[in-house]
């Protein structure tokens, strides 16, 4: 940041915004204009930020768009990052709080495999005069925004534990097409939901691939080493996914809705609050309850096309019960071998990692005008195939 005004919430100032702090001006491909564009009117009609929601949401949208344009500079200057052999041997696609998290961080613990870590989802972006494989600054960059989060949302660790270097989900590499649900998660945009039914996002994609590409390229260490992906935003999009890294098998965790729902109403409510001072939690728990009702539906559906071989599934009582287990499980759905130091390092993750280390997270269903019955009726297909 400088102390050069912030642009409105507007498209083109954003965009030179962007450039003149960068000195650059290539975005690479413009299809994320469309999103963009999207997301911002629905902001400028539906969210009522506060001025302090103002400023943080330039602020993103400023630093994805600053990502993507240092991003394509560096492969400008360096186009052997795109020679890199990227693969993805797991991506966890689940209803959040159904041990998804648990599930990625067991994997990403296991010396064949890699993982997005914290920091790095913050600036996956090298940053000007930055030497490959020391990014000081911009784990010190993280350091600061973990800490200002906190301060903001002190409840957030017993919803979400983080740390720079646990591994985390790859949600800002797709914010900087302006896709998945991370906008949803932390804005009331109901117009950018509807749109984003039926948008076609296969670029975002593509640009996966290359982020992580570029990652890849950034620590050598990762060569040869397979990647671990998670993160509910795939959920809108399980055939781009699958399309965009064929090599991937989708692994699906499973709880029921009756817990999970209100679980993450409470802690989207928690984000809305850090930018709007008008948060309506009986609304925020109708749209959830609904919008995630019908992705789990369009998944189902998708399973099909995509081909059942291609998924595995987890239940989450199951995954609590025996982790190592579930990790057997899906290693050998991937065809690969659990060696004894993978195992060794996930057992010293799990031990250092249980849930009674960190505080219980609080909320129920009459918060968020929610019933039992209601969710019963919204997941009827899904608690069928694999709750009851």
């Amino acid at each position: 940041m400088t102390d050069h005004p912030l642009p409105a919430l507007e498209f083109h100032p954003l965009l030179e915004e962007a450039r003149r702090r960068t000195g650059c001006d290539d975005f690479g491909s413009e299809w994320f204009f469309e999103p963009m564009q999207v997301l911002l009117d629905s902001i400028r009609r539906e969210a009522r930020l506060s001025p302090m929601g103002v400023t943080i949401q330039t602020e993103n949208i400023l630093n994805s768009l600053v990502i993507r344009l240092r991003t394509n500079d560096a492969i400008k200057r360096n186009p052997e990052i795109m020679d890199e052999e990227v693969r993805v041997a797991a991506t966890i696609v689940a209803l959040h709080r159904t041990g998804s998290t648990l599930t990625h961080r067991m994997l990403s613990s296991a010396p064949s495999m890699t993982a997005l870590s914290w920091w790095e989802a913050q600036n996956p972006a090298m940053l000007p005069g930055e030497e490959r494989g020391k990014p000081t600054q911009r784990r010190a960059d993280a350091e600061a925004k973990l800490a200002s989060w906190l301060q903001a949302m002190p409840d957030l660790m017993s919803i979400h534990p983080m740390s720079l270097d646990q591994p985390d989900e790859e949600t800002t590499i797709l914010e900087q097409s302006f896709v998945g649900l991370s906008p949803e998660s932390f804005l009331w945009v109901p117009s950018y939901a509807r749109w984003s039914e039926t948008a076609d996002v296969s670029p975002a994609y593509e640009d996966l691939r290359t982020a992580l590409k570029y990652l890849q390229w950034q620590d050598v260490s990762r060569r040869g080493r397979s990647w671990v992906l998670k993160t509910p935003s795939h959920l809108p999009s399980p055939e781009a996914l699958a399309k965009a890294f064929p090599e991937t098998l989708i692994v699906m965790t499973h709880r029921d809705p009756l817990k999970t729902t209100p679980s993450f109403c409470s802690m989207s409510y928690t984000l809305h609050t850090m930018q709007s001072d008008q948060v309506d939690p009986i609304a925020l728990g109708a749209h959830w309850s609904k919008r995630l009702a019908k992705l789990m539906e369009r998944l189902l559906e998708a399973r099909a096309r995509i081909g059942e071989h291609r998924f595995f599934d987890v239940r989450y009582e199951d995954l609590v019960a025996a982790p190592l287990e579930a990790a057997r499980g899906i290693f050998a759905k991937m065809g690969r071998e659990m060696t004894p130091a993978d195992e060794a390092a996930m057992r010293t993750w799990l031990a250092a990692n249980g849930r009674d280390n960190r505080p219980s997270h609080q909320y129920s269903l009459e918060q968020f005008g929610l019933s039992a019955d209601q969710l019963k009726r919204d997941f009827s297909a899904y608690r069928e195939r694999f709750i009851q």
